[in-house]
């Protein structure tokens, strides 16, 4: 049986080292990285997802999604929706089946997407709130997940960072890759366990 701590404080988590994602992070921000990008993508089987929004401190408005991200295990993809929209070949990607995507709050993320296009019909989506639920966890967000089962720390300092800005900064790029294929990898990590159990 699993012996996971069910839940875990801010400042047990301030003390834990901070996690870097070491793979490769690649920018998408035109139409040919685009196509290399979604050809990798459309051979994976599971990826990590999240997206980022240019924070709001007006009440009442609300921006678009301006960063949307898919991890694999050494590479992560950061799709600029600012500036290249949100096209057909990446709305058929989210639309797939057969393509699992791990991500965390995804029905905030679908709804801000669904701002971005009609045609936006999610498949094949797991929710890793609910996911945990089955292994006695108790918490949901994505930095107490990770700590839990990794026992280190996601660091949140970029999240009100400015995502439509021209050229991402080194923080914000290896933040928003961290945050998808951090998704990934707690799915991971827990569907081993399960696969032991069973």
């Amino acid at each position: 049986m699993h012996d996971f701590i069910p839940t875990i404080t801010k400042e047990e988590i301030n003390l834990l080292p901070l996690e870097t994602f070491e793979g490769t992070v690649v920018v998408v921000d035109t139409e040919e990285v685009f196509s290399q990008a979604l050809e990798v993508l459309n051979k994976q089987r599971l990826v990590g997802f999240d997206t980022e929004t240019k924070p709001v401190f007006a009440k009442g408005k609300m921006n678009k999604v301006a960063l949307l991200q898919i991890a694999t295990e050494d590479v992560c993809f950061l799709f600029r929706l600012n500036v290249l929209g949100f096209s057909d070949p990446l709305i058929e990607f989210f639309n797939n089946p057969n393509i699992r995507k791990i991500g965390l709050s995804i029905k905030d993320d679908f709804l801000m997407l669904r701002a971005r296009s009609t045609k936006f019909d999610p498949q094949g989506f797991i929710e890793l709130q609910s996911y945990v639920k089955t292994f006695g966890i108790e918490d949901n967000s994505l930095q107490k997940l990770y700590a839990i089962l990794f026992g280190k720390k996601i660091s949140k300092s970029q999240r009100l960072s400015n995502w439509e800005i021209e050229v991402l900064s080194k923080g914000q790029k290896n933040y928003a890759a961290l945050d998808a294929w951090a998704c990934l990898k707690i799915y991971q990590v827990l569907t081993k366990i399960s696969e032991i159990e069973d």
